[in-house]
């Protein structure tokens, strides 16, 4: 009985590499056994790059945090450590934005916990 290798299937697995690596800059882009270790690759950083993006943000936001409570005499330690004594609850995001647009209001907050 002849092999039956199903060419639908794997045509259809090569053109959706192919269109992954669309953009990609010479054999990347169109030829398959390149294209395929360029996808994987673009994949796999994209995948770690979202764990990353995470973490970069909390360190933006503790360094604008600092920022702003230095201007008043306090550093991010203590700050945050006299947040949560006095149980007020906002996270780094807001903290952040605060220190860094509204600093009337950060300056409001610094006034409370001291």
């Amino acid at each position: 009985m002849p092999r039956s290798v199903n060419h639908v299937a794997s045509r259809a697995r090569r053109k959706k590499v192919l269109k992954l690596a669309k953009g990609y800059f010479g054999r990347r882009k169109n030829v398959w056994t390149v294209a395929k270790n360029a996808v994987e690759r673009g994949l796999a950083y994209a995948y770690k790059g979202r764990k990353q993006k995470k973490r970069n943000f909390r360190a933006l936001w503790i360094q604008r945090i600092n920022a702003g409570a230095r201007i008043h005499g306090l550093s991010y330690s203590a700050f945050i450590g006299k947040l949560s004594s006095k149980g007020i609850e906002l996270n780094r995001k807001v903290l952040a934005d605060l220190a860094m647009n509204h600093p009337e209001a950060f300056k409001a907050i610094v006034d409370q916990v001291k």
